[in-house]
């Protein structure tokens, strides 16, 4: 009997013993994964009177790049005495919806007036590689039980001719597909 208790207490022990291995094992895996997997690397601050700078620079109307003759306009104008920039979508003539670009304080926000009816604000994350990044800070007259409403927005000012507007949308199911919409000034308007 005590021969039977002894090798269940080996038994036990190597089994610690083999437990007390795993953590080691999984920090060498994780080293040789680590350079297959990008590292996730901080947005660059940018200062929000820097970025106004960059995005006043859109000022003008701007149609998709691939598609020529789409009926959508993208109509950047500043008002408030320069202190709003405002980005229109219009399909043939008519309103579409409407964003907001304006400081708050140290902070740059982009206030998104959504065709579905709510109005998410978006604040400025800082610059990655797709541009100035603005992420979800909240929203007026959104249930995000039954709506889906813009969570990330980027645009990629590197051309000047050219924008490049990337959104998420967060739906009640969680983050919808990235969309891109590559645009090029009107010179025709």
């Amino acid at each position: 009997m005590a021969r039977g208790r002894d090798s269940h207490l080996l038994g036990i022990r190597a089994t610690r013993r083999r437990a007390s291995a795993y953590p080691l094992l999984f920090a060498a895996a994780l080293t040789l994964l680590a350079p297959a997997v990008p590292a996730m690397t901080p947005p660059e601050i940018v200062a929000a009177d820097d970025a106004f700078a960059q995005l006043s620079r859109l000022v003008g109307t701007w149609r998709p790049a691939d598609a020529p003759d789409s009926a959508l306009r993208v109509i950047f104008s500043l008002t408030a005495g320069g202190t709003v920039l405002v980005e229109s979508w219009e399909r043939r003539g008519k309103p579409h919806s409407l964003t907001l670009y304006h400081r708050d304080g140290p902070a740059l926000l982009a206030t998104h007036y959504c065709p579905q009816g709510n109005q998410p604000r978006l604040a400025l994350a800082g610059r990655d590689a797709d541009g100035l990044h603005f992420t979800f800070r909240d929203a007026t007259d959104l249930d995000p039980a039954t709506e889906s409403h813009q969570h990330d927005l980027w645009l990629d000012l590197t051309e000047p001719e050219r924008l490049v507007r990337s959104e998420v949308y967060h739906a009640k199911e969680g983050p919808q597909p990235r969309e891109r919409l590559s645009l090029m000034r009107d010179t025709g308007r």
